[in-house]
């Protein structure tokens, strides 16, 4: 049985670990996200937050400035023609990732984003701050589907394509029937597939999810916000980047096919890249994922993000076209 820890008694009042509580009469583990958030940072090293802060400094030495043009694949996709830097990888102590010919492109958040902009906000809750996010907080429902692991690497384009440390990153995406949970029929009281991480030193999170279904009318997809630092989720409008992930259309296909993903294949059949209200301004050029894996033991999927904070967020309302729920 997990112990519930008591708060200390100081003469400001009820506290843990030498931080006051947000909500003085409830739990500690009541305490929300922030409270949740703050605990993390604090029992990071000192030792540890300066080896990244030289890390970077020397990453933003050695970086090279380059520029790459959109070119078009033989399937008549666009794609990009990046550029090498050298940035820290997990498991090494150096490695070398490309660098997207642009800025992550700003798209909507949809109706159904779960940050407060359009009803219900799950980035208040505490435990949000996670990297499985196939179950719902406080022990609810698990969404079911092929595995998937999702890591996302954010540069800081305005500080000369270094890894955003210390960035967070609120990733979301509707589950196998194409449901999404806090709004969806049958779903509204689930919140899965909702998670939170903080960059780590090579401007990397990484989230264990499930491939998302296509429902009508969308290309196959995940959301994702961009905030500056950890203490900036709890408010929607903080957010500097708000974008989606697009999944490859072989991938999908080869998932689709499996009983959990009922009417993906029809869904899929009947959209492009190009003729996607979201990616089709470039067919997914900047947003299209590098994807490892197979259906039987899941998918590793990839994608690097340049965020520039020198250019105002234009994430605009939900486009029309698309219809997500569970059939």
């Amino acid at each position: 049985m997990t112990r519930i820890p008591e708060p200390d008694q100081t003469p400001d009042g009820p506290a843990y670990e030498g931080r006051l509580l947000d909500r003085a009469d409830d739990e500690i583990v009541d305490q929300g996200a922030s409270f949740d958030i703050r605990t993390l940072l604090t029992r990071r090293s000192v030792l540890s937050l300066a080896g990244i802060g030289l890390g970077a400094a020397a990453l933003a030495a050695c970086t090279p400035r380059s520029t790459a043009s959109p070119s078009t694949s033989p399937s008549g996709t666009p794609t990009t023609s990046p550029s090498a830097i050298a940035t820290p990888d997990a498991g090494s102590s150096a490695g070398a990732i490309e660098l997207p010919a642009g800025e992550i492109p700003d798209e909507t958040a949809g109706p159904y984003p779960g940050d407060g902009s359009n009803g219900p906000d799950i980035l208040e809750q505490s435990g949000i701050v996670r990297g499985d996010i196939r179950s719902s907080l406080a022990g609810g429902a698990t969404a079911e589907g092929v595995p998937m692991s999702l890591r996302l690497t954010v540069l800081d384009a305005a500080g000369g394509d270094i890894p955003f440390v210390g960035a967070a990153i609120y990733v979301w995406h509707c589950d196998s029937a194409g449901g999404y949970s806090m709004y969806s029929s049958g779903i509204e009281n689930e919140n899965y597939l909702r998670g939170v991480q903080i960059a780590d030193s090579s401007g990397a999170v990484t989230f264990t999810s499930i491939v998302p279904a296509c429902y009508s009318g969308r290309w196959p997809h995940i959301h994702f916000e961009v905030y500056p630092d950890a203490n900036s989720i709890t408010d929607a409008a903080n957010a500097i980047a708000t974008s989606q992930v697009a999944l490859p259309q072989d991938v999908c296909e080869s998932v689709y096919a499996l009983p959990a993903y009922d009417g993906s294949t029809r869904n899929l059949s009947q959209v492009t890249l190009n003729s996607d209200n979201v990616f089709g301004d470039d067919g997914g050029a900047l947003q299209l994922a590098t994807v490892t894996g197979d259906a039987a033991s899941g998918y590793t999927v990839s994608l690097i993000a340049r965020v520039d904070t020198r250019t105002a967020p234009t994430a605009a309302a939900a486009p029309g076209g698309g219809s997500p729920g569970r059939p």
